[in-house]
């Protein structure tokens, strides 16, 4: 039959056929790329809408603040295509709710963001995350600690398809729409194809291809007029609505990553302004506290009748109370500042356990418990004195938390490492509860926050000290069954510890000891100079550098320097220790005493090789310090 046709005809059947074939198949590619972009970028604002959902209301579900979560979802539900919220925690439970929920999807917890969908709802699960905190490390003298990241509950958010549908309706009529513009411009392009229009037919197609290659800017040149002038104006308003589309969508993700960053550089700037606060108001406590200490001292060592002596105990009881709660906050600003930086190296196990049992044997026997430690012949990678605070924390804890039985601390190798555990038959720990304990100011049986159950700091010590020393934290525990808190440390080789000189001085005497103090805080100076000289040292002290040294000038000189860290005319208690080291030629032994909390102080007092004490210095540890300082000979140094 084709064999009778005239040339017009198969002509027109050569044109028409590629032409249609060519239509259907652009329109059918670009409205199914579109449609399933379209698709994409609506569940791509779900998950965002949803991560901002779980980023605001993470400080309300911290604190189970419900009346919070339900205005924060109910202003959430004015933004557009959203049916309904839920909050739970991590076990399932609901905290809040607004809207409506689609009953054909499942409500569960979940650890990572995904979505579901049914019908006309697309559901998104999104978990609440808490700000994580990285940490470093600092050393000072009864320190540890550590930090992690646990899921605190899920946003669980529906949205409507209506109108995800619609567009996407609007979308295939357009696409039908087009496909019939292409089907008479391609009747007419056959039947004017003498006139030369095939190769505006070919502009077109290539034109549509860069455009399907994401080249969104590329538009087709209008020639001629009819069906052709058409189609390229129907090509051009296409790729001018994907432009326009992909535009609109690129700023809507900017918008919410924008929002999202902001929001997480707030609760950045809201924890160092924490940490900041912690420093500056224990700083500005420290110097008071510090005189206190040492005045009560002073007073415990005098005769008092019964009265007077109960009522110097309960002062005493009450200041200690103060310091501890001090050190706490000092150790935790310290620890989230990153100003704590450890001291790595071999250590031996069994000392560090020896000086826990002779700490804690009399406050265990008093509670009528039995504290047992196995010996350990081994030997670790870490910093002991951060080590021994992680330890008496974790015994101070089991002690204060059990009731009757006993305590171990028992080590047990595991691979490379040595796990130090603290075992005990007490009260026990829910499961959901674990995580909790861990965190500032928490305590499972201390609703009324008495004073004789500790502070809710020790854990949370405990979690950023063994995080800053790399070392692995365990807990195992069961409600009536007791609990194991696991350190895992790496082993090392042993060392050979050095032989101290013996020494002829007495233990505990400090009779006729010249110390030089110099402090200008008129408060710590006159507790301080009291208090040794109650030792029976003999005490020569001013307020400036100046000062201290017209007083020793033609006199003997002193056995050891006590200076302030920050002092007057301009001076560090570093540059007065050098100078009166040079003056008398030798390496007076010198101690620091500062109320400043930052690293700079402690960082330049290592250099230096001086022992740096914090404000409120605890008298038996200052006295401590300077029998061991005594025990050692001062090094020449004169030319």
């Amino acid at each position: 039959m084709m064999q009778s046709w005239g040339i017009r005809a198969r002509v027109i059947l050569v044109a028409v056929v590629p032409a249609i074939a060519l239509a259907i198949f652009m329109t059918a590619y670009y409205t199914h790329s579109r449609i399933t972009d379209l698709e994409e970028a609506y569940r791509d604002r779900g998950r965002a809408f949803a991560r901002q959902i779980a980023a605001a209301t993470e400080y309300a579900v911290f604190s189970n603040n419900r009346e919070d979560l339900r205005r924060l979802l109910d202003s959430a539900r004015a933004e557009e295509g959203v049916r309904g919220i839920i909050i739970s925690d991590t076990s399932g439970r609901e905290l809040a709710r607004s809207g409506v929920i689609t009953s054909e999807l499942p409500l569960r917890s979940v650890q990572r963001s995904h979505d579901e969908g049914v019908n006309q709802t697309l559901r998104f699960y999104e978990p609440i995350l808490p700000t994580r905190l990285d940490v470093d490390l600092l050393a000072f003298d009864d320190v540890q600690q550590g930090s992690s990241t646990q899921q605190l509950g899920t946003v669980i958010l529906d949205l409507s398809r209506t109108r995800l549908d619609e567009r996407r309706d609007t979308l295939m009529w357009t696409g039908l729409s087009a496909l019939m513009l292409v089907l008479a411009g391609s009747v007419l392009l056959a039947i004017r194809m003498s006139q030369g229009v095939s190769q505006p037919i070919r502009n077109v197609a290539e034109a549509v291809g860069r455009i399907g290659a994401g080249r969104l800017l590329e538009r087709v040149e209008v020639r001629g007029g009819g069906s052709l002038k058409r189609l390229a104006v129907g090509v051009n308003d296409m790729a001018e609505r994907l432009q326009g589309a992909h535009e609109d969508m690129t700023r809507r993700i900017a918008e919410a990553t924008a929002e999202l960053r902001a929001r997480k550089e707030e609760a950045e700037r809201a924890d160092i302004a924490k940490s900041r606060f912690l420093a500056a108001a224990s700083h500005d406590l420290r110097q008071p506290m510090h005189a206190l200490g040492l005045f009560i001292a002073e007073l415990s060592e005098k005769e008092h009748p019964p009265a007077t002596h109960r009522l110097v105990r309960q002062i005493a009881a009450s200041a200690e109370a103060m310091e501890n709660l001090l050190d706490s906050l000092l150790d935790i600003s310290r620890l989230d500042a990153g100003a704590l930086q450890p001291n790595i190296q071999p250590t031996p196990v069994q000392p560090i356990l020896d000086r826990i049992a002779n700490d804690f044997h009399i406050w265990a026997e008093e509670r009528h418990l039995h504290l047992r430690v196995r010996p350990c012949c081994h030997w670790i990678a870490t910093d002991p004195l951060l080590f021994e605070r992680i330890l008496s924390n974790l015994v101070s804890n089991a002690i204060r938390y059990t009731d009757n039985g006993s305590i171990l601390i028992a080590c047990r190798p595991d691979g490379d490492a040595l796990r130090i555990e603290v075992r005990d038959n007490g009260r026990g720990i829910e499961a959901d509860a674990q995580e909790l304990i861990f965190q500032e100011f928490v305590q499972l049986d201390n609703p009324e926050r008495a004073r004789s159950k500790g502070l809710g700091l020790g854990l949370a010590i405990v979690r950023r000290l063994t995080h800053l020393l790399d070392h692995r934290l365990s807990l195992r525990s069961a409600p009536g069954r007791g609990s194991v808190f696991g350190v895992s440390a790496r082993r090392v080789d042993a060392e050979t510890p050095p032989t101290l000189p013996p020494t002829d001085r007495q233990p505990g005497s400090l009779q006729d000891v010249r110390i030089a103090i110099l402090d200008d805080d008129p408060l710590a100076l006159e507790s301080l100079n009291s208090l040794l000289c109650s030792w029976g040292c003999e005490v020569t002290s001013a307020a400036m550098p100046s000062a201290l040294i017209d007083a020793l000038a033609g006199g003997p000189a002193p056995d050891i320097l006590i200076t302030d860290y920050r002092l007057q005319e301009h001076l560090t208690g570093l540059e007065v220790i050098a100078s009166l080291r040079h003056a008398f030629g030798y390496q007076l032994r010198a101690i620091l005493i500062s109320g400043d909390t930052a690293s700079d102080p402690l960082d330049r007092a290592r250099a230096a090789g001086v022992p740096l004490l914090h404000k409120p210095v605890r008298p038996a540890k200052l006295r401590a310090l300077v029998q061991r300082m005594l025990a050692s000979e001062p090094a020449d140094i004169a030319n």
